[in-house]
């Protein structure tokens, strides 16, 4: 009998997951594992990953074991370094081979190269663009520098995304005495409840699982939300102004694809409009910032980015430690932050000022301001942030540099009223 690990990553779903599909092809017993995320100190911070993000990873690894269990296996969740930890399981029960989807950030591909280094048989999948490399009508190489030809080219092309996998009705059965004195229990968190948030992960209907992700794509394509959504999508406050699908996307709960077919289902029963359209944008901005990792790996996390040289920037801790209090001075940037720690959770527009006046008005490290949001946001996923805080401090592809949000005429266009601001005037 041939014995696998399945290590789920960013894919915490059963649906339109091929790496999983691959290693039930393939094997005759597999063991799913998770390895939960480290707390080690980073250069800007104590703790990579805070308490928003960690309930909200909880809610999804705790749906998931549930969908495995119902499926004749289960899931085994394991601490500390994951190279360390597989490693030890694989070594413990006789396992060489190891199936995981292809993550192609820096820190991400290092635990792929470990892993080989120590004798294990890793295969790896692409998985999680809408779009499959191999039907681009460009190698990686020669992928457009700046979005909007990356777009045109792609729908000059015609190119669609293959169709999602369904889920797998049974899994093989765990290997012998796989669970036998390991700790199967992810830790007890509680998802912090936050009645202003725009996204409230404390209620049922935002849970972190792949069924609830599932149930909030057919709900939303299911009304007109989707037929107005270019005209509210910088909005502020509320969970109806954009889509919200993001924290599903972000753990892999949810498959891009699978949000495809619902969105051409949409325009079918309603009709195709520019908000149609703006829900396919968004999402070939989310591969644009996946095909980059493709063609420029790590060069995409160095103190320059893409730049030929680094910033002017003299990164200031006190002011950065202000910013991410929400202690800046400036009303809405400070909102924004406070949303953000209450939360979890903040617009895309505010993301975009927020940002902007730390690199642009506050001098500091583009680099701060993503580690920040890694520790912070429940939709975190390294290709979007890294693309996002690259392209907003002028260090990405595109050739315009840096933009800066003016607070005063962002204020003016997006909260004259002042009901964002006085929403979170406290934390």
């Amino acid at each position: 009998m041939t014995s696998a690990i399945y290590w789920f990553r960013q894919d915490l779903r059963l649906l339109d997951n091929p790496a999983l599909n691959r290693a039930i092809e393939n094997v005759s017993a597999l063991l799913p594992v998770y390895c939960l995320p480290q707390q080690e100190r980073n250069v800007w911070l104590a703790q990579r990953v805070g308490q928003h993000r960690q309930a909200f990873l909880h809610q999804a690894v705790t749906g998931l074991k549930k969908q495995l269990r119902s499926s004749g296996s289960d899931l085994l969740s394991l601490s500390g370094n994951a190279v360390t930890a597989l490693i030890e399981l694989a070594t413990k029960l006789h396992i060489q081979d190891i199936f995981c989807e292809d993550i192609a950030a820096p820190e991400e591909q290092a635990e792929i190269d470990a892993l080989r280094r120590a004798g294990l048989r890793v295969t790896t999948v692409w998985q999680s663009s809408l779009l499959d490399p191999v039907d681009l009508p460009f190698s990686m190489d020669q992928l457009p520098p700046v979005f909007t030809r990356f777009r045109h080219d792609v729908e000059k092309a015609q190119c669609l995304p293959p169709p999602p996998l369904p889920a797998p009705t049974k899994l093989p059965p765990l290997p012998d005495m796989a669970l036998s004195g390991w700790d199967q229990n992810t830790p007890s968190l509680v998802a912090c409840e936050e009645p202003r948030s725009a996204f409230p992960y404390h209620l049922a209907a935002y849970n972190g699982s792949e069924l609830a992700g599932l149930a909030h794509v057919k709900q939303y394509f299911e009304s007109d939300l989707p037929q107005r959504y270019k005209l509210t999508r910088n909005g502020l406050i509320g969970t109806d102004y954009s889509t919200k699908f993001s924290p599903w996307l972000a753990t892999g709960a949810l498959s891009a694809r699978h949000l495809f077919v619902h969105l051409r289902q949409h325009e079918r029963q309603f009709g195709a409009n520019d908000s149609t359209y703006w829900i396919w944008f968004e999402l070939l901005w989310r591969d644009y910032f996946r095909f980059l990792h493709l063609q420029y790996g790590s060069a995409l996390y160095r103190p320059n980015g893409l730049a030929p040289s680094a910033s002017s920037n003299k990164h200031s801790v006190i002011r950065f430690q202000r910013w991410c209090e929400g202690n800046t001075g400036e009303p809405l940037v400070d909102a924004g932050m406070r949303e953000l720690a209450a939360s979890g959770y903040m617009s895309n527009r505010m993301r975009q000022i927020v940002a902007s006046y730390l690199v642009h008005d506050l001098g500091c490290d583009y680099r701060a301001g993503a580690a920040w949001f890694e520790h912070q946001l429940v939709d975190y996923d390294p290709y979007s942030n890294q693309g996002n805080w690259l392209y907003g401090a002028g260090l990405g592809t595109d050739p315009r540099g840096g933009r800066r949000f003016n607070p005063d005429k962002q204020t003016r266009e997006h909260d004259a009223d002042g009901l964002y601001r006085a929403r979170w005037s406290t934390p």
